[in-house]
């Protein structure tokens, strides 16, 4: 996850929408969220789009639209293939998160197509166990849209904001730490000042004769 991750940051340009469009689209339609939550791609194109890498609006349709589709096409994997799908072997080890991604689709129905877009194996797993259920599309999509919307618009204008902020934060503590700088030469040079100023007034007391030593009687001859 960490390499993809920072493969992402050093992409430029439209590659970037290419890449992320992908990556959201192959995590329910192919699964792909099973290796590489969506949502960490699309928290790191907000912060690639907060340096001015892309744009941010397009950017966005972007995401949306990938959500939408790779969940429309994960949903009709689930119609035709749903059996075959949950007897995956890639599945055995989520057996138990499987069960409990049933039972949510049994107990809330369409809105917990909505529920799990909010979590990694639910967003990569329920559009096919709502195709599997033979829940009507229509019903589908319209949570799938509404899910894939706040989360793809959420996740990625919080990354931007956590880029732009950065940014700013990095600019202020530049600003803090040149004025902290400042401050101590400063403060370096009154020590200095103060320390050389009483090293030469102890010079001065020394080579001066003190109040308390007699002075000499004048010879004033026989």
């Amino acid at each position: 996850m960490g390499q993809i991750t920072h493969a992402l940051l050093d992409l430029h340009g439209p590659v970037i929408y290419g890449v992320v469009a992908a990556l959201v689209f192959a995590e329910a339609a192919l699964f792909f969220g099973f290796v590489f939550p969506g949502e960490t791609a699309i928290v790191v194109a907000g912060v690639l789009a907060s340096q001015h890498r892309v744009s941010l609006p397009i950017l966005l349709v972007i995401i949306v639209l990938s959500a939408v589709i790779g969940d429309s096409v994960g949903y009709e994997i689930g119609r035709r293939y749903g059996d075959r799908l949950l007897g995956m072997k890639a599945l055995h080890k989520h057996r138990p998160k499987v069960e409990k991604a049933h039972g949510l689709l049994r107990r809330r129905g369409a809105f917990a197509v909505f529920i799990g877009r909010y979590t990694a194996l639910l967003r990569a797993l329920m559009p096919a166990l709502a195709g599997s259920a033979k829940m009507p599309y229509g019903r589908f999509l319209a949570f799938n849209a509404l899910g894939g919307a706040t989360w793809g618009i959420g996740f990625t204008v919080g990354g931007f904001l956590a880029g732009t902020a950065f940014e700013q934060v990095a600019q202020w503590a530049g600003r803090v730490l040149a004025i902290a700088v400042g401050a101590v030469v400063v403060v370096a040079f009154v020590v200095w000042s103060v320390r050389r100023k009483r090293r030469e007034n102890a010079v001065g007391e020394e080579e001066s004769p003190s109040a308390d030593e007699p002075k000499p009687v004048p010879d004033l001859g026989p």
